[in-house]
């Protein structure tokens, strides 16, 4: 009986020891693996770089343009473009809806040091850093003129959003609230 007793307490000891041995290599922690794959191919699909060949698409490239009329999230497309009678059509319709506050000024006066003062110059004169220094030979408007001081800010945000003769569109840099805050900038405190 007694070795009936020792053999018991020996299986259950290999028994135990098993069941631990088991536990421990099942616990095989691996953050690559999701575990028990079925359908491998969907798994794991063949991955395309942004900038290589692709047999999917008949133009043969990975990286495809949006589709046509795609509009990202949070943006309004601009419908003015960049001549005299859209400038004019903007002034006259766009309306500034922010209140000329300290805080949209101080934002507005950033965001002219960042976008604005390089060419036009920290005062408005246009006597910015790149043309005082010679590196850009056509002279920046002057934001101070008579012109400028009877334009509305709507004028001011469609220039800054698509250009105006040599200037550059800046509409897709500067968002739009911050286009309104540079313009009440320029017409309440750089203009005094």
């Amino acid at each position: 009986m007694l070795s009936k007793l020792q053999d018991m307490k020996k299986i259950k000891y290999i028994a135990l020891f098993g069941a631990i041995l088991f536990l421990l290599g099942s616990c095989d922690y691996n953050r690559r693996s999701a575990g028990w794959q079925y359908f491998d191919d969907m798994v794991t699909s063949p991955a395309y770089e942004t900038y290589t060949k692709n047999p999917n698409f008949a133009d043969g490239k990975t990286m495809q343009p949006p589709v046509e009329g795609t509009i990202a999230r949070g943006m309004n497309p601009y419908p003015y473009q960049k001549t005299d009678e859209d400038r004019a059509l903007a002034a006259k319709t766009l309306v500034n809806e922010l209140q000329p506050t300290t805080e949209n000024l101080e934002r507005g006066k950033k965001e002219y040091g960042i976008y604005c003062a390089q060419c036009h110059g920290d005062k408005g004169d246009g006597q910015g850093r790149l043309y005082v220094s010679k590196k850009y030979p056509f002279p920046p408007a002057s934001l101070l003129s008579e012109k400028m001081m009877a334009s509305p800010d709507a004028d001011i945000y469609h220039v800054i959003t698509v250009g105006q003769g040599i200037m550059a569109a800046h509409g897709s840099m500067i968002k739009p609230e911050d286009r309104w805050k540079i313009a009440m900038y320029i017409k309440e405190d750089l203009q005094k």
